[in-house]
């Protein structure tokens, strides 16, 4: 999940988005999204098009784009699905209104419009952990006995995650296609519950991958040893919500040397203080000499 570069006046910087998602394949994702640590929410409806037309053209087919076309009126979810069609995603991804409180009839017709209204993939994400309310398991029954299992894919993150995964995955007989996310930190108790992908952001990605490689493989004690800095510096992200998520996340990619600002759009409601900073280093340090030592080659 591409994090979107701004200028220190607020500008999107499409060179640097070119250069991440450069890194971001040369390390092992199969593709990108933009969503919630993208600031889609920041964006406006121009910006938002425009920032799924780039990232088409940067990933230039080495994987698929999806982008998230969540709204707060279903007419404009529909305008940004359908552009997104037009343009060649491959899916879509959408959060439900997060300024209503939607019975879960009308989250239900919600989803199913977005979805008649074009020929794509939807990923219905539950972002509650960190915006918005939760989503019952019944409503992602409802839709995907409705448009079935190649239609409608889950991304579930309200809590308890784990057995909320088991839920669906249980209540579908196996149907549904789930996809973990919250930075990697559930991602080993995720992956043995049956999940088809993890999405991730791009600062610890070179980690994710080289963790989620060792679980395929059944290699518990690689898959731990990357997995404890990951999940430590997730725990550090995770305490500040969306706004902890993006300025460690961004910190971390100008540390690697992919982006050049940590800009935010504003307003946001939490910085990075000095020793939450220096926890990141030494985590972040601790992760690269992992995957040296486990032989996973650091990215250039």
């Amino acid at each position: 999940m591409v994090h979107t570069p701004f200028e220190s006046g607020g500008e999107i910087n499409w060179l640097i988005l070119r250069r991440e998602v450069d890194w971001a394949f040369s390390v092992g994702a199969d593709g990108v999204v933009a969503a919630m640590v993208s600031e889609v929410l920041r964006l406006t409806i121009d910006e938002r098009m425009q920032l799924a037309e780039r990232l088409l053209e940067a990933t230039d087919g080495r994987g698929p784009v999806v982008t998230s076309v969540g709204a707060e009126y279903t007419r404009q979810a529909i305008e940004l699905t359908q552009h997104a069609q037009r343009s060649g995603c491959g899916a879509v991804m959408a959060i439900p209104p997060v300024g209503a409180r939607l019975s879960e009839a009308q989250t239900l017709s919600y989803f199913c419009e977005i979805a008649e209204s074009t020929d794509l993939p939807l990923i219905v994400q539950d972002a509650s952990s960190y915006v918005g309310g939760a989503m019952s398991i019944d409503l992602f029954i409802q839709l995907l006995d409705r448009f079935g299992p190649d239609k409608i894919l889950f991304k579930p993150e309200a809590a308890p995650i784990g057995p909320n995964l088991s839920l669906l995955r249980d209540r579908s007989d196996g149907r549904a296609k789930i996809f973990d996310g919250s930075g990697g930190i559930y991602l080993i108790d995720a992956y043995r519950r049956g999940i088809v992908g993890t999405i991730p952001g791009v600062d610890l990605l070179d980690g994710v991958v080289a963790l989620w490689r060792a679980l395929k493989r059944s290699d518990d004690e690689v898959a731990y040893r990357v997995y404890f800095p990951i999940c430590a510096i997730v725990t550090l992200q995770i305490q500040a919500g969306l706004d902890g998520f993006l300025a460690i996340e961004k910190y971390l990619l100008v540390r690697r040397g992919i982006f050049t600002d940590p800009s935010r759009r504003r307003p946001y409601a939490w910085d990075l203080d000095e020793e939450t900073r220096r926890e990141v280093d030494r985590l972040y340090e601790h992760l690269q000499t992992t995957l040296q030592s486990c032989q996973f080659p650091l990215p250039t």
